[in-house]
């Protein structure tokens, strides 16, 4: 009876504890987009060479999620869970004490393979925790973490660039982790149970090296060494899938893909939304400052609305997802979100700021409505030991979604602006950029809400 009377209390503390840790990566991702100007200018970097600044910890993300996934089912999800958090912290203490552009780009890869190490074993240790009836409320607390740190990472990351520079973000980002590092040794021992499976080597190496030529080939697309690199990426990803389907602990789950209909499209689904709409702050941050000339403090104010709009919704559509087909309001998020993107193509020289907020408002509420009912739609749709394999691939496709809306950004700045600087000579060029990128993604979020219905349907 004791134990059951400890456990509501011991369940909040340790949803208290991993939604801090997933606070961590997008507080300090949306904080950095305010200072890139400044960066730039410190190390003289080109549009490109600032991009690589959140593309290095995405394509660091991508290649560990599915590795630190299985390592938590085999290892203990617990244990990669703190080590990723020591990982991520550290690699934001070197950040803070980096004297070039080509160590920065190396740190927040480091940080990447932390926290894919973090966010592979997160949403895996709170399903386990929570049953179905109460599971959408916890991971909609979850995801509103995510949104409180996209909230607070514009604004505060405008502020300490431009009163204490643009280190002093990294700074802070090491302060957030100690909590949770001093109290993680309070979790339950039975959140650490270890299958010891084998880990799939020829998964990991095969998965790793397809990564980087994706990666690597979309940002240098317009290149014949791009176009041999994308072309490896075919050859490797079908080389990649047969070894998977063979190994009987694989690192991608390939007969939940192939089996499950609903786990595979909700995937697919979480892929195209997070493809579509990851570069927006990133987009509008040098948008605000290059184009209108806002300063970094007013550029972060005005990025606030959105993930403050998400922080008030994602609770209420997790409450939502426990009391109807989490699918259904997906879809609808997708769709308001696809609405944004398309006002956002349409973006000029002198578009009224309430217009921008007015999308503003539309893609929070979009983005809100789509992520933890579709997380919850996955995790609800697969059996207790397939928790971690599932709450690496909803990591994964996020991460894979962030690092191809990073990597079509470095594409289209490479073909129409070149390896440049933005300097007011090329602000005509940059413009069509913006554009075209925002019209890309809003297409693309058409496409995500038609497999979100049918999702719904299987």
């Amino acid at each position: 009876m004791e134990q059951e009377d400890s456990r509501p209390y011991s369940r909040r503390f340790i949803l208290i504890l991993v939604t801090v840790a997933t606070f961590l990566n997008p507080f300090t991702g949306s904080a950095i987009n305010l200072a890139l100007p400044a960066i730039g200018v410190e190390f003289s970097a080109d549009a490109a060479t600032l991009a690589w600044i959140s593309s290095a910890y995405l394509l660091a993300s991508v290649i560990f999620l599915l590795p630190a996934g299985r390592l938590g089912d085999s290892r203990g999800k617990v244990t990669v869970f703190v080590i990723g958090i020591v990982v991520y912290t550290a690699g934001a203490v070197l950040t803070i004490f980096t004297p070039t552009i080509g160590l920065l780009l190396l740190f927040r890869f480091l940080q990447g393979m932390g926290g894919a190490m973090i966010y592979a074993n997160s949403v895996a240790l709170i399903t386990h925790l929570y049953p179905p009836g109460e599971r959408g409320y916890a991971i909609g607390l979850n995801t509103t973490a995510v949104y409180a740190g996209l909230s607070l990472g514009p604004f505060l990351g405008g502020a300490l660039t431009q009163f204490l520079g643009w280190r002093s973000i990294f700074i802070v980002t090491a302060l957030l982790a100690v909590p949770v590092l001093l109290y993680a040794g309070k979790f339950p021992a039975f959140l650490n149970e270890r299958q010891r499976e084998h880990f799939d080597v020829a998964g990991l190496v095969l998965s790793s090296a397809l990564i980087f030529c994706l990666f690597l080939g979309l940002a240098s697309a317009t290149t014949p060494t791009g176009a041999v690199l994308l072309a490896a990426s075919l050859l490797l990803g079908a080389a990649f899938f047969r070894v998977e389907r063979r190994q009987p602990c694989p690192l991608l789950p390939v007969s939940l893909l192939e089996k499950n209909r609903v786990f595979a499209a909700s995937n697919g689904a979480a892929l195209i939304n997070y493809s579509a709409t990851f570069a927006v702050g990133f987009l509008l941050s040098l948008y605000l400052q290059y184009i209108r000339g806002y300063e970094p403090v007013a550029a972060g104010t005005l990025l606030l609305v959105q993930p403050i709009i998400q922080v008030f919704v994602a609770p209420v559509a997790g409450r939502l997802a426990d009391r109807m087909q989490p699918g259904h309001v997906a879809s609808v998020g997708m769709a308001l979100s696809a609405a944004a993107l398309f006002g956002f193509s349409m973006l000029g020289e002198t578009t009224s700021i309430a217009v921008i907020l007015i999308l503003l408002v539309l893609l929070g509420v979009g983005l809100g409505l789509f992520s933890s009912p579709n997380t919850t739609a996955i995790m609800g749709c697969v059996e207790k030991r397939f928790f971690g394999s599932a709450s690496a691939m909803v990591a994964m496709m996020r991460s894979l979604g962030m690092m191809l809306s990073m990597g079509a950004v470095l594409v289209v700045f490479a073909v129409i602006m070149g390896s440049t600087t933005v300097t007011p000579a090329i602000f005509p060029e940059f413009l069509v950029s913006v554009r075209l990128i925002f019209l890309a993604f809003a297409v693309l979020s058409v496409f995500g809400v038609s497999l979100s219905l049918r999702r719904n349907r299987c």
